[in-house]
């Protein structure tokens, strides 16, 4: 690969991130950053007006099913293995810290220049609060990226991931999701040490064998506000069928779904099983969800090696390929038109993009 491209892709992430925490500083707005080709996601709270920051901390940070680099093998390498098609825009987790170091700084740059005061930056054991593991599949639960992070970072994950982890004795802190079914109150995903305003869980599929098509939740708001209402972030690799997505809609109190992370690659292996469940599903789901922000994800084309490999079927559809097939199908809104298709879009974020959710 071209140096000068691998200094592109290595200095996108920054400069995205200080564009960024320009615009978002005064709107104290979410900030969503792909860190790789694929499926890594940093998403950046920030800290609500009724809650006190710890010292030197403005935001709270989630990372996503962190892989930066290397291969992946599922079982061994003669079954499956990957690797990037794209070098990350981050290689390790302490250029990631590093990262974030310099964000947080510069956005308390701008708090204190603004108030006139000024608070120096405490040392800390990490910028990174939380991760989030959706799968024990080795391209969401990577090991090499993973106990690159401080140990004292707590890891929710799906039951077989967080048992996988703990196999590792590096985390002090390993907790399972809580699933998120009918009627749930968010804030009752919220469990120690997440502070009371941020909430993970997983949205799963009824039949789904190895749930592969499951959601990984993000909820955040105000517990004591009157109506408790959160905003959400629902992110899933594989994909969610709308009749699971529906789900979000049961919930008291009630969540605005700020955007939601479904690739466009129907992905699945020579003999039917399906993997990715693509671009035709997103739109059902997002057609339910109505989020404000459609965001593709586990859309990279990656070199594998492997048996899988050999059996794997990609479809690539545009989000118009799908509309169009869904129009030739009938699928209508319930006053009879299709003006629902005018409003689905989906953002693609390139490697080390950020996106400010407002």
């Amino acid at each position: 690969m071209d140096p000068e491209v691998d200094d592109k892709a290595a200095s996108q992430l920054q400069s995205d991130l200080r564009s960024s925490l320009r615009s978002a500083h005064e709107l104290k707005r979410p900030i969503l950053t792909h860190l790789n080709a694929d499926t890594t996601w940093l998403v950046s709270l920030p800290y609500p007006s009724h809650k006190s920051p710890p010292p030197g901390r403005l935001r709270y940070n989630i990372l996503i099913d962190p892989w930066l680099q290397g291969s992946q093998e599922d079982l061994s390498a003669w079954f499956s293995k990957q690797w990037h098609g794209v070098r990350s825009s981050v290689q390790t987790i302490s250029e990631l810290e590093e990262l974030l170091r310099e964000a947080e700084n510069l956005e308390r740059e701008h708090t204190f220049s603004s108030s006139g005061m000024h608070v120096p930056a405490e040392p800390l054991l990490s910028y990174i609060d939380a991760v989030a593991v959706s799968h024990e599949f080795t391209d969401h639960c990577h090991r090499d990226t993973l106990i690159e992070l401080n140990p004292s970072v707590p890891v929710f994950a799906t039951k077989k991931a967080a048992s996988l982890i703990r196999s590792w004795k590096h985390f002090k802190t390993v907790i399972e999701m809580p699933t998120f079914s009918k009627g749930t109150d968010w804030r009752t995903t919220s469990h120690s040490p997440l502070p009371d305003w941020i909430g993970i869980s997983r949205l799963m599929t009824s039949f789904d064998l190895g749930s592969l098509h499951s959601a990984v939740l993000v909820c955040f708001g105000n517990p004591q506000s009157p109506d408790s209402t959160a905003e959400t972030l629902i992110y899933t690799p594989h994909g969610i069928e709308a009749s699971t997505a529906s789900t979000l809609s049961t919930a008291w109190p009630r969540l605005n779904n700020l955007a939601f992370l479904h690739g466009l690659q129907d992905v699945s292996l020579a003999w039917a099983t399906q993997l990715n469940l693509g671009a035709v599903n997103a739109v059902k789901a997002q057609k339910v969800l109505q989020a404000k922000y459609w965001i593709g994800t586990h859309d990279e084309d990656k070199p594998s090696s492997g048996m899988v490999a050999r059996f794997l079927k990609i479809k690539k559809r545009s989000v118009q390929d799908a509309l169009s097939q869904l129009n030739a199908a009938g699928i209508e809104d319930t006053n009879g038109s299709n003006d629902w298709a005018a409003k689905i879009k989906c953002v693609e974020l390139r490697n080390g993009e950020s996106l400010l959710l407002e």
